[in-house]
């Protein structure tokens, strides 16, 4: 887990800037998230402009400055900001903060990018904080109209058929919470004359209206879609902070000062976004860290520089591919180290080699399962299978290498002595060649006494007996006590002594082959296992999700029964039926 400390961001830095009607994500802020690589809580605030979106966010950071609050009427937040502080209640993690540019800035004109960062407030967070002044009324709905457009600005499927058939409900499993800040709020909370909370004036402003006239469309319409795309919904009511005078200058006026019920309203909000928002996670139950949030903001802000529409399906294989990739790496390294510190060569066998490869590389495919995901056609799983066969006949050669080398080394210091008598003439004389003989299979019993040698030992050994095989004959044809008939018969045995060892190494060879493609198969064996292991899991995560969707558009579709509207109940049971069809991966698949 990483330490808390490495997060030294004393004040938020611009993260998506909005300069001449073009969204750019800001290097010095992409750096930063980079270095994070705790789990993050993403809390995004979005609202009119000199709403006070910044103060509560200011407060979220446990700081009384930081996001501009701007005491005129301009607005100061251009952009998104970002500040990412210690989570104050979830040790290990991050409280990422998003602070939004006013929504329809008299000064801006053109407000296509009010949508914009809209909608990438919603892609980023975890929470999603609407800030709006006064009461849920149908102004305040007509200014949501942001909302209806989501289906318009983001996309969750890249291929268009998938798409058409119910955005909402991918959108749904991985949309923020959605959370209503009504601030100067002065009505009294009473519906037909009973008290209620908060949270069920924001539930009754979202009950519809029957009809199909164009009136009832656009009432209708921003609210179908905050029940659609956020089950999960809370509301805050804040009365006026200070007296007019104060409110130019919020941060500076000390708390005391301040109304109670503001200060407890705040105290209230803040303690709920502390223990009640989630980590933000993608589809599959993929928990985002500092180098995941700065490749989605990446990914989306280029796709809508390109005029195409963020599309949730292709941020998250686009991070897939990066990560995969860096699995692979990990993977990788983590086999060569384990391999360099525990295998001591050369080893006596091929065999002995294998057995301490194979934990080592089913650890390698343990380190890439537990980091990658998303790996389509299990591309990045059968480069991580090519690259550690590599590493592995590496470290076959390199065995052979050093067993080659320290057997030359033994081969120079036992024979080197008998070659120099050879060259001073100690055996050319009459019964020389036996007497070398005798000599030479002494030295060979020593030899292959001799322990540390490896698995190269014979074959070293008869590759120094073959390029000695010239002086060898030498010496018997120059033995002058020997008949022609004893030097054809020695001739003979020398031939079939070679012959001999040519059928060991042919036998040697066919078992090598015999335990490759044992080892070929146990290791594909081991993929497979591993792999089928974590395609179940996705499995269930993503059956979980499935069920989470359908529970929400239950609760919804009995909603809409109880307040007549059968036709929308009964596109939404047709939408419930359609995601129950719609199968998860079969963990079957393998590569």
């Amino acid at each position: 887990m990483e330490m808390t400390s490495e997060i030294n961001m004393p004040g938020p830095v611009c993260l998506i800037e909005n300069s001449d009607q073009q969204l750019v994500a800001n290097q010095k802020a992409l750096e930063i998230l980079s270095a994070i690589k705790q789990p993050m809580v993403v809390v995004a605030i979005v609202g009119f402009y000199r709403t006070g979106k910044s103060y509560l966010m200011n407060k979220l950071a446990g700081k009384q400055k930081g996001f501009s609050l701007g005491s005129t009427v301009q607005s100061h937040t251009k952009g998104i900001w970002v500040w990412c502080v210690p989570h104050p209640q979830k040790p290990g993690h991050t409280l990422v903060l998003l602070d939004t540019e006013g929504l329809e800035d008299v000064e801006k004109g053109d407000n296509q990018n009010d949508c914009w960062i809209f909608a990438l407030s919603v892609l980023l967070s975890s929470t999603f904080i609407y800030n709006s002044m006064g009461a849920i009324n149908q102004q305040a709905m007509d200014q949501l109209h942001y909302v209806t457009e989501l289906t318009d600005l983001i996309k969750s499927k890249s291929s268009p058929e998938q798409s058409a058939v119910d955005d909402s409900a991918n959108f749904v499993s991985f949309f923020p919470t959605f959370v209503w800040a009504l601030r100067d709020f002065s009505l009294e909370l009473k519906f037909n004359e009973n008290s209620i909370t908060p949270d069920e004036y924001l539930e009754c402003s979202l009950a519809l209206r029957q009809g199909t006239d164009k009136k009832t469309k656009r009432f209708n319409e921003p609210r179908l879609c905050i029940r659609k795309f956020f089950p999960e919904r809370k509301c805050f009511v804040f009365d006026r902070p200070a007296q007019t005078k104060q409110l130019a200058k919020l941060e500076t006026v000390p708390e005391g000062e301040l109304n109670v019920e503001f200060v407890e309203q705040v105290a209230e909000f803040t303690s709920y976004i502390f223990s009640s928002s989630g980590v933000k996670t993608l589809s599959g139950g993929i928990t985002v860290n500092g180098p995941r949030l700065q490749n989605l903001v990446l990914t989306y802000v280029n796709a809508i520089r390109s005029g195409e529409l963020p599309c949730m399906e292709n941020a998250v294989l686009t991070l897939a591919q990066i990560e995969n990739a860096a699995s692979v790496q990990k993977a990788i390294e983590h086999y060569e180290k384990q391999m360099n510190q525990k295998v001591q060569l050369p080893t006596e066998t091929l065999q002995e080699l294998l057995d301490l490869h194979r934990p080592i590389e089913s650890e390698a495919i343990e380190v890439f399962i537990k980091n990658s995901f998303k790996d389509v056609d299990q591309k990045f799983q059968k480069e991580l299978g090519e690259q550690l066969v590599e590493k592995r006949d590496a470290f076959i050669k390199k065995n052979m290498d050093v067993s080659s080398a320290r057997c030359s080394d033994f081969l120079e210091d036992i024979f080197g002595p008998l070659e120099e008598e050879v060259k001073q003439g100690t055996f050319s004389k009459p019964g020389g060649y036996y007497l070398f003989l005798q000599r030479k299979q002494d030295l060979e019993k020593k030899y292959n006494q001799t322990p540390g040698k490896g698995l190269q030992a014979e074959e070293t050994l008869k590759k120094y007996f073959e390029s000695k095989e010239a002086m060898m004959d030498t010496l018997l044809k120059m033995d002058q006590s020997l008949t022609e008939k004893e030097k054809q018969i020695e001739g003979e045995r020398i031939r079939a002594e070679a012959a001999e060892a040519a059928n060991r190494e042919l036998k040697e060879m066919q078992k090598k082959h015999e335990l490759m493609m044992e080892e070929k198969e146990r290791s594909y064996q081991e993929h497979v296992k591993q792999l089928t292991e974590k395609m179940q899991q996705e499995r269930e995560e993503l059956m979980a999700e499935q069920q989470k969707v359908i529970a929400h558009k239950l609760q919804e579709q009995e909603r809409l029964l109880k307040e007549g509207f059968q036709n929308e109940s009964r596109k939404l049971h047709q939408e419930i039926e359609k995601i129950k069809s719609s199968k998860a991966p079969s963990a079957c698949t393998i590569f």
